[in-house]
């Protein structure tokens, strides 16, 4: 019996199939020759030249100790002490403690520094009274004991007036803003004399805030 005739699409597509692999056969090797960066994981392309920079940038400065990580850790504290620091003088937000740290803060703090304030002066009053007391004269001891006690009426009745003025002025400028503890926040900070305050005052006295 005579043989079966082959059919044509049987053929081309045969022949199709055998040019594809070739071709894949042939992007195969083409890739195997190509250099993997060591540091590229296995079953992903070879990363840029910047990336693999970063990379060996980043794993350079990754502490490799544990006595490498405590240094790094005291050099960031050291570095953000000093930061703090500066802004304590300077009065740059980004850097301050969180107890001084926003807008309702900042004004109570240019509320307190704007006025003169009876608390600020009750160190070196206190410091008068105490010498006048330690004297052996009863007329001086007496005038001591009337001075102790005109100076703490008048430090209660000066803050509980600076605070309530206080208060209402945050409640105009900041009415959508909390003021807790920012009115004791000042009054703590009125005892202080006027240059040991930190932040360092930002405004004059008789100015506005």
């Amino acid at each position: 019996m005579p043989p079966h005739p082959v059919p044509l699409g049987f053929v081309f597509r045969s022949r199709a199939k055998e040019e594809k692999a070739a071709t894949a056969d042939k992007a195969s090797l083409t890739d195997s020759k190509q250099p993997r960066d060591p540091q590229a994981p296995k079953g992903r392309p070879t990363p840029k030249r910047s990336e693999a920079q970063t990379q060996r940038r980043s794993v350079a400065n990754t502490p490799t100790t544990r006595k490498e990580a405590a240094k790094r850790q005291r050099d960031d504290r050291r570095a953000a002490l000093e930061k703090q620091r500066q802004a304590l003088a300077t009065g740059d937000e980004r850097y301050l403690p969180a107890r001084d740290k926003g807008p309702v803060r900042k004004f109570a703090r240019d509320f307190i520094d704007s006025r003169f304030n009876v608390a600020e002066f009750f160190l070196p009053m206190a410091v008068v009274i105490l010498v006048l007391s330690m004297v052996r004269v009863g007329a001086l001891q007496s005038i001591a004991l009337l001075l102790w006690l005109v100076v703490i009426v008048l430090i209660v009745l000066d803050s509980i007036t600076t605070g309530y003025r206080l208060k209402k002025r945050l409640a105009e400028r900041f009415p959508d803003q909390s003021p807790k503890g920012a009115v004791a926040y000042a009054l703590m900070r009125s005892l202080q004399m006027r240059r040991l305050r930190l932040p360092k005052p930002q405004v004059k006295r008789g100015e506005r805030p």
